[in-house]
């Protein structure tokens, strides 16, 4: 823990940012867009503190100290919680650490822990398909394992491919390599379900549903593995996701709804991640092609999501693990049209999540009338402030 982080970041020189009540007009991310190249560093270093802080945090409330390098999944623990977290909010731990080093090279040791601690998620015994895979919970000696879902298994993924693309770790490309080898094998082979394809949202028995979350990461994933190996599979895959989610479950506003079952019955909610990653997956198709068309699609999705949550002024109403999502991959699509719309709205929400969700005392954000803190939600908000801190020329890694 870098608990001397912690106190720089609530008594250092970035106090007026970092302690402030309210946001105001004169907070360092409201006036980004007319910031001169200093007031831009200090913007960037007052969100690295926040997100060191908002880290440690994480470290001291949910790391379970045993050895394992886990995480709990709430704080306070409620009596008859597991030991451990389940594998997505552990997945998301694994991304705030990756995306602080970025802006902290000295963050490699957290970076190593978690990535040691996502193995314990990862089960070589095959699931119903006969593909390896990461349980949602973790396997002997530390649990019993659990259901595989494709999505949590995408998430893993890209955050593999971001490691690689950072931090050059082939072992990192590796393994995102087998994860895609996993998802192929999720596909729905059965023409005569309704809406027939799509990659399925987990192996469990008690659900067959086919999901935005579960074939447009899917896609992205194979995107970025044509990119780096310039193997073809991976980009008609890719396509393939793309395009049965585009048929099946992209709303006429051009928003995407959650899911599809196997009696064609659409669930229409609208989730921030779920348009934050067709947006992605439109840029990463518009620069293995070089088709336009792909890009203005991008354009359209995150214009109409942008009127949705943020004229709309819904984002606090989504989970912020869907928000830095969403957020993420629009500062992907920033960097390829240039302009600071969207990572204006995402150093707006940042405030917000600063000045009126974390506790002080703690360092923890509270987000719901429970009282507790989930570690997804506390690692998100990490990611947030993080990769406010990143230089414009590291957007590209994202997604």
């Amino acid at each position: 823990m870098r608990s001397h982080r912690l106190q720089l970041a609530l008594t250092g020189a970035a106090v007026a940012v970092l302690a402030a009540g309210t946001v105001s007009a004169a907070s360092p991310d409201a006036t980004a867009r007319s910031a001169d190249p200093g007031q831009r560093q200090s913007m960037a270093h007052a969100n690295e503190l926040r997100a060191t802080a908002t880290y440690a945090s994480l470290e001291k409330y949910f790391g379970t100290n045993d050895g394992s390098g886990l995480f709990r999944e709430q704080y306070p623990v409620a009596v008859g919680d597991n030991a451990y977290s389940y594998e997505w909010p552990l997945s998301q731990v694994h991304v705030a650490a990756l995306d602080i080093a970025a802006v902290e090279p000295d963050y490699k040791k957290e970076l190593t822990a978690v990535d040691r601690a996502q193995e314990h998620y990862w089960n070589p015994a095959c699931g119903t398909t006969g593909v390896a895979g990461y349980d949602s919970y973790v396997i002997a000696p530390y649990g019993t394992g659990g259901d595989l879902f494709y999505d949590d298994n995408e998430w893993v993924g890209l955050e593999k491919v971001q490691d690689y693309l950072q931090h050059h770790d082939r072992a990192a490309l590796s393994r995102a390599e087998q994860i895609f080898t996993l998802v192929r094998s999720g596909w729905d082979t059965d023409p005569s379900h309704a809406a027939p394809g799509g990659v399925f949202w987990t192996q469990a028995p008690w659900s067959q549903d086919r999901n935005t979350v579960s074939n447009m990461p899917a896609a992205e994933l194979g995107l970025r593995l044509y990119q780096i190996t310039g193997k073809r599979a991976y980009l008609d895959d890719a396509k393939r996701f793309y395009d049965w989610t585009n048929a099946n479950l992209q709303s006429p506003s051009g928003l995407y709804w959650d899911h599809v079952n196997l009696g064609g019955d659409v669930e229409k909610t609208f989730w921030t991640y779920n348009q934050g990653v067709p947006i992605a997956v439109n840029v990463l198709l518009y620069k293995a092609t070089h088709d336009r068309t792909y890009l203005t699609r991008a354009e359209r999705i995150a214009e109409a999501a942008y009127s949705y949550y943020v004229t709309g002024d819904k984002l606090k109403n989504q989970p912020v693990y869907f928000n830095s999502i969403f957020f993420k991959n629009l500062l992907l699509l920033e960097s390829v049209t240039g302009g600071n719309t969207y990572r204006q709205a995402m150093a707006d929400y940042a405030d917000w999540l600063w000045a009126s969700t974390r506790d002080v005392t703690t360092g923890l954000v509270h987000l719901s009338t429970s009282g507790s803190t989930q570690s997804i939600e506390q690692a998100a908000a990490a990611q947030v402030f993080a990769v406010l801190a990143w230089p414009r020329t590291e957007w590209p890694a994202l997604y």
